[in-house]
């Protein structure tokens, strides 16, 4: 199943994030985070944010943050 998959993501040209359950986490600067295909949100604070992923959880420490941003494929988080 895998080789499929593989096979029709390159010949759609789709990013694997697409067509998986693979979190894609983009960084900008010091200030955002945005996290995509994300199952919950575990621990919410603002020193500290823990989010559940189909592959594992991410923590993210600051200071001041907020979620700006949620809905049931991606979260924004800022500083």
């Amino acid at each position: 199943m895998g080789r499929r998959l593989n096979k029709l993501t390159a010949l759609l040209e789709m990013p694997e994030e697409v067509m998986t359950d693979k979190p894609k986490i983009t960084v900008m600067g010091f200030e955002e985070v945005a996290i995509e295909n994300y199952k919950n949100i575990l621990e919410y604070d603002e020193i500290f944010i823990k989010v559940n992923t189909y592959i594992g959880v991410i923590n993210i420490s600051g200071i001041g943050l907020k979620l700006i941003q949620m809905n049931k494929d991606d979260i924004m988080v800022v500083r």
